[in-house]
């Protein structure tokens, strides 16, 4: 799949002779557009770069890493992205920016509650739901992982309600692994829009993912969140008591989202204030090849 992401975006980057190529993140097409644009001198920036789980055995951290020595501006998140490139002997290039998904949670969440009826839709009331996600491979790839997540949640659900917009991925490996029976005590639904996503997560009392991007938004929004992950880049949400991993333990996941002791929970704002977007531009026009 990178491989022939990389031909067909060579053939666009032959014809088009950009000044610079934008990459995000760490999913594949970020390498591929990446690597196509070093083998070709065309300048990379790279917004989200120094991100780290350690994990090899993830392909975003394969991406990330290699797309991040192959960027001409490195444009970090957070402190701790640019103290991992520090580790590893990156510093030319390197910019503490904050991070772009903030600027939209900012922008988005003031609009989300009233250009969303999705909880009037699922007969939902404010903070009286929990909001669950799973989709990585290391979670649905394994039986024993995935059976132990979504039991957790059929376990809360006999409490609170339980929203789950299902990945097909996820229906699918659970249809093959004979455990669909788990989903009938929980609210699925079909993967929702963006503005919803973000009406549901304002809303959540508590929030049960593996997603990177939802552990963020639900620290942007100020919403507990439990992750599902041995592992996260976004350590800034755990070490503020907003964020608690737990793995795939099923128990685990039942004890934090029922937890009537929270942890304390800092007021902090490790990911810039709004302006991130802004700052990439500039420093993109700005650069002194």
């Amino acid at each position: 799949m990178t491989g022939r992401m990389m031909e067909a975006i060579e053939q666009i980057l032959i014809q088009e002779a950009p000044d610079w190529v934008l990459v995000y993140g760490d999913t594949n097409s970020t390498l591929a557009g990446a690597l196509a644009s070093a083998k070709l001198h065309i300048p990379i920036a790279h917004v989200e770069a120094g991100l780290r789980s350690f994990n090899m055995r993830m392909p975003e951290e394969v991406n990330r890493i290699l797309t991040d020595r192959v960027s001409s501006l490195l444009l970090c998140p957070t402190n701790e992205a640019v103290g991992n490139l520090k580790t590893e002997g990156v510093a030319k290039g390197v910019h503490l920016v904050g991070d772009v998904m903030y600027d939209v949670a900012k922008y988005v969440g003031e609009i989300a509650e009233t250009q969303s009826n999705v909880l009037d839709e699922l007969g939902l009331k404010p903070k009286e739901f929990v909001l669950a996600t799973c989709h990585r491979a290391e979670n649905t790839d394994d039986a024993a992982r995935l059976t132990a997540i979504v039991g957790a949640l059929a376990e809360i659900a006999r409490d609170v309600p339980v929203v789950f917009p299902l990945h097909p991925r996820t229906r699918a490996k659970l249809d093959s692994y004979g455990q669909l029976a788990l989903l009938d005590n929980l609210i699925v639904t079909a993967p929702v829009s963006y503005m919803a996503m973000v009406a549901l997560e304002k809303n959540a009392t508590v929030i049960v993912t593996d997603s990177g991007g939802v552990q963020k938004e639900a620290f942007f929004y100020r919403v507990p969140c439990v992750t599902t992950r041995d592992e996260t880049e976004w350590i800034e949400t755990v070490e503020s008591g907003w964020n608690t991993l737990v793995g795939a333990d099923c128990g685990a996941i039942v004890r934090a989202v029922k937890c009537t002791s929270p942890r304390e929970r800092k007021d902090i704002s490790p990911y810039g204030s709004g302006d991130s977007a802004k700052q990439v531009i500039e420093l993109i026009l700005g650069y002194d090849k």
